[in-house]
C-alpha cells in the first residue's frame, strides 16, 4: 500500500541523520525494550507472520505513523494484531489487564524468557530451498511494474515504473505480498541498481546509484 511508511524521495521531511552504527544504542529508553519484548513474544504465539506484522504497522493513520517513534509503531501494530486475533480486547488494552478468561486457554502456548531469547539469537532463514528458475539474469535491464496495491508490498513507491539493472541474484525468498495473507510462495529475489537520475530526474543529487532488493513479480524486462 502507499502509506506514510513509504517515504522514499518525498520532500519536506528533512535530511536523514543516522547515528554511526558503532555508536547507535539498541534501545534509547527502557520502554523500548518492553515494546520489543512484547512484539517478539506475542509473535511466537503463531497467530501471524512477519509480513502480517509489518502490514499492521503500515495500516495506521498516516498522522499516527509519522508522529510515532520506531518502537511506538511496533507497539501500535502489535496491539492491532492482538485485538484482530481475539487475544485481547481494546478495553483490556486500555485498562492494562485481562477482563475475561480466554475461551480456549489450551490453544495459547506462552513462551518463556529462555525460549524467546534462543529464538531471537537463532533467527530464521529468509530464503527457501524451492527450486525456481529465475526469469532474469545479472546485467538484464528491468522496469518495475507501476502498481498500487492496497495490501502489503515491499516494492518502494519511488521505484515503480523506473528502469534498473540486475546487479545480483539472492536466491528464492518468500513473496511478502501474499505472505501477508498466509500464503507461502517463493520467487527469485534480485538486487536491482537504479541510477540516481533515473529515480529523481535532472534534480538528482549527483551521479550516484540506489540498490533495491525486488522480487520477480515486481519486474518486467525493459
Amino acid at each position: 500500500m502507499n502509506g506514510a511508511h513509504d517515504l522514499g524521495g518525498m520532500h519536506g521531511l528533512g535530511p536523514i541523520n543516522p547515528e554511526p552504527e558503532t555508536e547507535e544504542r539498541r534501545f534509547h529508553y527502557d520502554w523500548e525494550r518492553s515494546a520489543f519484548a512484547v512484539t517478539i513474544a506475542t509473535a511466537m504465539l503463531g497467530r501471524w507472520n512477519i509480513d502480517v506484522s509489518r502490514h499492521s504497522r503500515e495500516r495506521q493513520h498516516p498522522i499516527d505513523y509519522l508522529k510515532n517513534s520506531y518502537y511506538e509503531n511496533w507497539f501500535a501494530g502489535t496491539k492491532t494484531l492482538l485485538v484482530e486475533t481475539g487475544l485481547v480486547t481494546t478495553e483490556e488494552i486500555a485498562q492494562g489487564r485481562a477482563l475475561t478468561p480466554p475461551t480456549d486457554p489450551e490453544s495459547i502456548k506462552v513462551p518463556g524468557p529462555d525460549e524467546v531469547l534462543n529464538a531471537v539469537k537463532a533467527g530464521r532463514r529468509a530464503d527457501l530451498d524451492d527450486v525456481v528458475t529465475p526469469a532474469l539474469a545479472t546485467g538484464d535491464k528491468v522496469r518495475v511494474k507501476n502498481f498500487h496495491p492496497i495490501g502489503h508490498t515491499r516494492a518502494p513507491r519511488y521505484t515503480r515504473g523506473r528502469v534498473g539493472t540486475i546487479e545480483r541474484l539472492h536466491g528464492v525468498h518468500i513473496f511478502p505480498d501474499t505472505h501477508k495473507d498466509g500464503v507461502v510462495e517463493g520467487y527469485t529475489l534480485y538486487c536491482v541498481r537504479f541510477d540516481a537520475a533515473e529515480l529523481w530526474g535532472a534534480d538528482a543529487d549527483g551521479p550516484g546509484a540506489v540498490f533495491v532488493d525486488l522480487w520477480e513479480p515486481y519486474l518486467d524486462p525493459a
